[in-house]
């Protein structure tokens, strides 16, 4: 078989490509980032998940958790490959209420207090009628009072706090608007499409990959794209923090391609302009083959797209590969600045990315026989004609003259 094998920079004629809906993806971009979601808070923005799955006429239910798996039917019986990403976000959770009427509050996933100083929230409590606004605080934040301290207080998350739109100055006047500990706080997202098609906006990660691969879905769908193996769309839930795609995956998954945010700052080749493929984060590298392979799609059909290597990253494969999953495993992003920050992302990035997801949707797998299979012989394994390595020499003694 490996003399046959179909390389990831082969050519595949069967794929192509087609216009993505620019307005659909914006518009459901910016009601997916008004819809709060913190990790563990989902429910409400997978009910609007499902509705545009159901309004695209794919069938999907969810896990008992709340994981949307929808599936695309191809030419194969089996659902080989998965399309994989997340609807939750960061957020916070109320640890304390202060003697003051101030809330204490801890992270939901991982990002600095430094850049939820001044931000807007909202607080839920477990009475769904009361819901409150406020912001994040640092503990000296007025300038009048503490002239040059507000500068050179600490960060972090004991050195801010939640003021909330209420006449409260107590801990027994915040709890009888009903705030308790343990209540979820959402940072609002407050988007934004600027004229020169820049998305600002918190929870771009990953609502903005969410879009592009409802937009990708769509494009296929609408052109009547026929699709050579049968694909599963996951939604996960858990992303932020660390278990979203542990569950869910259908049992014969050969490939997962995860979809998230690129990373944009000094030192990495992801653009906003662009797509990205990614070639390791802090889990270790991503399938030789199929990010390969993913790239040479982009190559093929003039998809702006780069390749990088992420430090402190990790995405919805590392749960998948964690929990046993045997697949090949890729992930692509869309070029995002200021990731868990200000973050801001472009209208071409995620053009670009959906149009990726598309034609790799139409394609097979990276090798159609072997990745039938979970295991096979060695003699049929596509190693050395894809992957070369020559041994080292036997003797690499320097001789002088």
């Amino acid at each position: 078989m490996s003399s046959q094998a179909r390389t990831s920079d082969q050519k595949s004629p069967a794929t192509v490509d087609v216009p993505i809906d620019v307005e659909y993806l914006t518009s459901t971009l910016m009601e997916m980032l008004r819809i709060p979601s913190p990790s563990g808070r989902t429910d409400a923005v997978m009910q609007a998940v499902g509705d545009h799955v159901a309004a695209l006429g794919i069938p999907f239910d969810l896990t008992r958790r709340g994981i949307l798996r929808a599936t695309l039917t191809g030419r194969t019986d089996t659902v080989r490959r998965a399309v994989v990403v997340h609807a939750d976000t960061i957020g916070l959770m109320v640890k304390r209420v202060k003697e003051s009427g101030r809330l204490e509050v801890v992270p939901v996933g991982s990002h600095s207090a430094r850049f939820s100083e001044g931000a807007h929230v909202t607080i839920f409590t477990d009475d769904h009628d009361r819901v409150y606004t406020g912001t994040v605080l640092p503990l000296k934040s007025s300038g009048h009072t503490f002239g040059d301290e507000i500068d050179t207080q600490g960060v972090g998350w004991p050195q801010v706090e939640i003021r909330i739109d209420e006449p409260v100055s107590s801990a027994e006047d915040v709890r009888a608007l009903g705030v308790e500990v343990g209540d979820y706080v959402a940072l609002d997202a407050a988007p934004q499409l600027t004229r020169r098609g820049y998305v600002k906006s918190r929870h771009l990660d990953d609502k903005a990959g969410l879009a592009a691969c409802l937009a990708a879905l769509k494009a296929l769908r609408d052109a009547g794209l026929p699709l050579a193996v049968s694909a599963q769309f996951l939604v996960t839930i858990g992303e932020e923090v660390g278990f979203g795609a542990t569950h869910g995956l259908a049992p014969d998954v050969a490939e997962l391609v995860a979809v998230d945010n690129a990373v944009v700052a000094e030192g990495q080749n992801s653009r906003e302009e662009m797509a990205s493929v990614a070639m390791l984060d802090m889990t270790g590298p991503f399938d030789y083959h199929l990010s390969r392979r993913l790239h040479g799609l982009a190559r093929e059909h003039d998809i702006p797209a780069v390749r990088d290597v992420y430090r402190h990253y990790r995405s919805d494969a590392a749960p998948a590969l964690e929990a046993g999953i045997e697949a090949r495993h890729a992930l692509l992003g869309f070029g995002l600045d200021s990731s868990h920050g200000h973050e801001r992302a472009h209208v071409d990035g995620l053009v670009a990315l959906a149009r990726l997801l598309v034609v790799y949707l139409q394609s097979g797998l990276t090798f159609d026989d072997w990745d039938q299979a979970d295991a096979g012989p060695l003699a049929d394994f596509p190693s050395r004609s894809v992957q070369p390595a020559d041994p080292e020499p036997l003797d690499r003694t320097v001789v002088t003259d």
